[in-house]
């Protein structure tokens, strides 16, 4: 995984402060020794990003004096030579779970995605021409920001009847699917050089939005007991992070479940030390024997926990409806965060997932969804039993944490896997720190039981062949 150099992450830092009006103009900064404790950076570094920038004359020198913010400086752009890059590069680094589904395969088992064949269809799409002849003017314009009036509504109800939780409409923001809601808390609350604590291994795409803006990954390890608190509070202790990205219900890619009690140590810690937790839900209702732990937003009295229940994997993947629940205080802000994203999810989309949400066709539809998705776990861990795979039997999601042979290369078993016409999720991007860990991610929710019994002969081959 590419990186952003340390120098330039350095600038990016400095000039956010500069343009936020942090550091004012014709103030002194920092000494390069000072900078480079509190960045935890060599003093070369420091060195090479302030040249940098009095290059660029976003700061000056003053003989046996040190460095100055430049007059103006808040309002120029940056220079092209700060990162040597195009723009566009510049900002967006990687994004490397969607160059994976980019590549077209006749077994996709990278796609943490349910079967379109499972899901209601027919029944949304006659409904949303009933959508149209309720709202005629539907197209006509726009959604509010935060959401739809009756959505916000239709989603207190929905958590208080099914979860036992009242959450105030003021509480609720309609992002465009999870990773938008993923996408807006870090760009309000993180900016270069901030500490983000985030689980680890972990969901791809998080990683890439947080290094995207320049935040440095703390992982925290999750095995099958759920976190080591006492990591987690010498790192929130020591670092003081914005933030910890955790996805502690059917984790992706591990399929563990942090435990209750767990959850609220979780919250007590995130209040000692300040530090807003992100749960990301969207597997809650995918189980197969029993119910999960509540969220560990329920245990939160003081608003550190920022919560998004994402409905587009079971329901309606095309609609990309994602509730994001917080503290009022917190959804001022990113409210206007979402204003900058998109100026409101669709309202189309909104409406006809209102319907949906609010009708007894939802458990009826999860009941028989849940049968269908156990039924093909089983058989992807029948056929990967006859190989030397290891894996740990998830109780829900859509995928599997699967450990290769000791001797086999991940990326050349994902390389021959595409030879094969298979696509699979290799560890290395599934970690913050890209280490390349002997796991691959399989997903058994797109595909149907006799795909999944082909892709996972082949497979199997491949693993032998590089085994031997």
């Amino acid at each position: 995984m590419a990186r952003i150099p340390l120098y330039q992450q350095v600038c990016d830092y400095m000039i956010q402060r500069i343009q936020t009006g942090e550091w004012e103009e014709g103030s002194k900064l920092p000494s390069i020794r000072t900078l480079a404790s509190q960045l935890g950076v060599h003093r070369l570094t420091a060195l090479k990003a302030f040249q940098v920038l009095k290059d660029s004359q976003y700061v000056y020198v003053k003989d046996k004096s040190g460095y100055y913010v430049q007059k103006h400086a808040a309002n120029q752009k940056k220079q092209q030579n700060i990162l040597n890059e195009p723009k566009i590069y510049s900002y967006i680094k990687n994004s490397h779970l969607s160059d994976i589904h980019n590549k077209p395969v006749n077994y996709m088992f990278s796609t943490s995605l349910i079967d379109p064949k499972l899901l209601p269809n027919r029944y949304l799409s006659e409904h949303v021409k009933e959508v149209f002849d309720q709202y005629p003017q539907l197209l006509g314009t726009y959604a509010p920001v935060k959401g739809d009036k009756e959505l916000l509504k239709g989603f207190s109800v929905y958590f208080q009847k099914y979860y036992d939780f009242y959450i105030h409409e003021e509480s609720i923001l309609i992002t465009t699917g999870a990773q938008q809601g993923i996408d807006i808390i870090a760009k309000v609350f993180v900016q270069s050089r901030d500490y983000v604590l985030i689980d680890s291994p972990t969901y791809s795409a998080a990683v890439d939005i947080f290094l995207n803006r320049g935040a440095q990954l703390l992982p925290i390890d999750l095995s099958i007991k759920g976190f080591s608190l006492e990591q987690v509070e010498w790192y929130m202790k020591k670092y003081k992070p914005k933030l910890f990205y955790m996805n502690p219900t059917f984790h992706n890619p591990t399929g563990y479940t942090v435990p209750t009690e767990q959850r609220k140590q979780l919250v007590e810690l995130a209040e000692r030390y300040q530090c807003i937790l992100v749960e990301d839900d969207s597997f809650h209702e995918i189980y197969f024997a029993k119910d999960p732990p509540a969220p560990i937003f329920t245990y939160d009295p003081c608003g550190y926990v920022i919560y998004l229940r994402s409905f587009s994997k079971y329901i309606a993947p095309g609609l990309r409806i994602c509730a994001l629940l917080a503290h009022p205080i917190l959804i001022k802000w990113l409210v206007k965060g979402k204003a900058l994203a998109d100026n409101g999810t669709p309202l189309l989309n909104q409406k006809a997932f209102l319907y949906y949400l609010t009708s007894e066709r939802v458990q009826r539809h999860m009941e028989k969804l849940r049968i269908a998705i156990q039924l093909r776990k089983e058989v992807m861990e029948k056929e990967l039993s006859l190989n030397q795979f290891q894996w740990d039997s998830p109780a829900g999601g859509l995928n599997l944490w699967v450990k290769l042979h000791e001797d086999i290369n991940v990326e050349k078993f994902k390389i021959k896997a595409l030879e094969q016409q298979i696509s699979i999720v290799p560890g290395n991007i599934c970690d913050p720190l890209a280490r390349n860990i002997p796991y691959i991610r399989l997903s058994y929710s797109f595909l149907n039981e006799k795909e999944i019994k082909e892709g996972i002969k082949i497979l199997n081959e491949v693993h032998k062949l590089l085994k031997v």
